[in-house]
Parts: structure tokens; C-alpha cells; sequence
């Protein structure tokens, strides 16, 4: 299952007590304060970790607490500062305040890491010829979690356009083909090697006319295309169902635009697939002279043509 999102509540340890002692023998007959200071509580850290690549564990667990720090003691001995929480998420994960909405840290490298919450300071023993004091309490937050995917390439279309089919004819990435749209349920990576270049492609599920509006699928994963550099824009050329292959194409761009201005103006590689149909050809033929750019036509199916759309893919990045 691909989550993307989730709401935790992360609390910081508090500071140990800071010790009231008196240390007495036979020569220290009024008593001579020796009473230790008390421990750091836990930090909570968030740290990226290449290995994830969902939020699906934070479906279950949803609360992180750090411990305390130890109380001081006589003879002054310091309490012992308690060990920070390490809390792992995938790359390209931002970390924002559920009350303020604020944005605490985007973590898009792998190891760069995030003290969201401080544990509290231990209290001051009367070692240091003062009264003992209590430790500070711990920090506490509820944060957001939204995972954004780290590509190169984005591909986007109508469901049943191919996308999944390019995907795997063209990486490493292997997600589930069927003749019926939406099945694909959440974005796919891959590694495509071109001639000069390795790039990260993602496969979304498909978009329907008000995606950005919260139709279908759309709307949930548009936000995997924002670190993208290119979008492959592909178009069922057969015309499924019936459909216009300039109007989905014009259709797309519109949901685009309207979810994003940046992603709506991110480069374009026009893809033409299911080239092995017949009528395909015609519809390219008008398809080209209404869009008046480059197109290329394929089959994903039949992995016709496919080097030549890699190329350009490449080339644009």
C-alpha cells in the first residue's frame, strides 16, 4: 500500500530533577552540598533513509515519545543524558506543524536529518551552592508528514493510455498492466538507462476531467510531480472508447494548469502510443496538426519506437 501522508504527534523527554544532597562526616559536621546535576531528556530526530519508500508505517504507529534524562544523585553524580529517538523517513519527505502549518524542513537527501522537538535540560543540583531545581520539560508537537517522490520524469494521461505498459518496457519498474483503467493505485518508480543519462521515471495513476478538483485519483498524486523535471505526456492515439486524442491531450493540460501553474509549465515530451491499432494513424495525422509540436509515436505494447522517445526524454533533461 503507497501512503503518503500521515499526522503524528512527536514529544521530547524531559530533563532529569537535579539532586538536594548534603554530603556530612566526622569533619563536615554542617553538611557540604554535593547533590548532582539532572540529564538531557531525548531529542526526537527525523532522518532520511533512501531504503523507504512510503509513510505506510506511520499508519500504525503515530505517536514517538523520548525518554527522560536520569535525576542527579549525591557524591555529585550527573544523571545520564537520555538517548535521542531517530525517526526514519523516505527522501523527499516535509515535515510541517499541524498548528501553524509551517514548513519545519524538506529532507530530499539521503542522511540529512531534523531535531523536530528538544528534549528539556536537566535541573541543577545544589552542587553548585544553589537550591536543586526540577528539569525542563520536553518539547511537544503534532507534525504533518507529506511524502513528495523524488523523479525525473513524470508520466501522465488518461487511465488506460499505456502508461504502466511504457514503464515497463522502457525501466526496471514492474507495476501491475490490466485492460481496464485505474490499475494502477499509486505511483510506480523505475530507473530508465538512455544512451548517456540514467533517470528515475514515476508512474501515477491516470487523470480524469476534474482531477484537480478531487476526481478519481488526480488529486492525490498530481503534488509526485512537483520535483519532477519533465513530464512524458502520453496520449492514447487509438482513441479508446471513443475519445478525441487531441481533446484528452488538451484535457490533461487543463487539469495541469489548474492544479499547478509550475507543473502545468514543466517541459513536455508528446507521446502518440498504441500505434499497432488500426486507425491510429489517421489519428495522428490530425492529432499533429492541431498540437503543432513534436510528437512521437509508439508502441508501448509492441516497444516500437521506444529509444527514440528516450532519447528525447534525456536531451530535455
Amino acid at each position: 500500500m503507497f501512503i503518503d501522508s500521515a499526522k503524528i504527534e512527536v514529544r521530547a523527554g524531559s530533563g532529569g530533577k537535579g539532586c538536594k544532597s548534603l554530603y556530612r562526616d566526622k569533619y563536615q559536621r554542617q553538611g557540604k552540598p554535593d547533590g548532582g546535576d539532572g540529564g538531557k531528556g531525548a531529542d526526537i530526530i527525523f532522518r532520511a533513509d533512501h531504503n523507504l519508500l512510503t509513510l505506510l508505517d506511520f499508519q500504525y504507529h503515530r505517536h514517538f515519545f523520548g525518554q527522560h534524562g536520569s535525576h542527579g544523585s549525591g557524591n555529585n553524580k550527573k544523571g545520564r543524558a537520555a538517548e535521542d529517538v531517530i525517526v526514519r523517513v523516505p527522501m523527499g519527505t516535509t515535515i510541517k506543524d499541524a498548528v501553524t502549518g509551517s514548513l519545519l524542513r524538506d529532507l530530499n537527501e539521503d542522511g540529512q536529518e531534523v531535531i523536530i522537538v528538544k528534549g528539556g535540560k536537566g535541573g541543577i543540583g545544589n552542587c553548585h551552592r544553589k537550591e536543586a531545581t526540577p528539569g525542563e520539560p520536553g518539547e511537544k508537537r503534532t507534525v504533518i508528514l507529506d511524502l513528495k517522490l523524488l523523479a525525473d520524469v513524470g508520466v501522465v494521461g488518461f487511465p488506460n493510455a499505456g502508461k504502466s505498459t511504457l514503464i515497463t518496457a522502457i525501466s526496471n519498474a514492474r507495476p501491475k498492466i490490466a485492460a481496464y483503467p485505474f490499475t494502477t493505485m499509486g505511483p510506480v518508480l523505475g530507473v530508465v538507462d538512455a544512451t548517456h543519462k540514467k533517470f528515475v521515471i514515476a508512474d501515477l495513476p491516470g487523470l480524469i476531467e476534474g482531477a484537480s478538483e478531487g476526481r478519481g485519483l488526480g488529486d492525490k498524486f498530481l503534488k509526485h510531480l512537483e520535483r519532477t523535471k519533465v513530464l512524458i505526456h502520453i496520449v492514447d492515439m487509438a482513441g479508446f472508447e471513443g475519445r478525441n486524442p487531441a481533446d484528452d491531450y488538451k484535457k490533461i493540460n487543463l487539469e495541469l494548469k489548474n492544479y499547478s501553474k509550475s507543473i502545468y509549465k514543466k517541459p513536455q515530451v508528446v507521446c502518440a502510443n498504441k500505434m499497432d491499432i488500426a486507425g491510429a494513424e489517421g489519428n495522428l495525422k490530425r492529432f499533429k496538426r492541431l498540437i503543432k509540436k513534436p510528437v512521437y509515436a509508439i508502441s508501448a505494447l509492441e516497444k516500437t519506437n521506444l529509444g527514440e522517445l528516450i532519447d528525447a526524454v534525456a536531451n530535455k533533461l
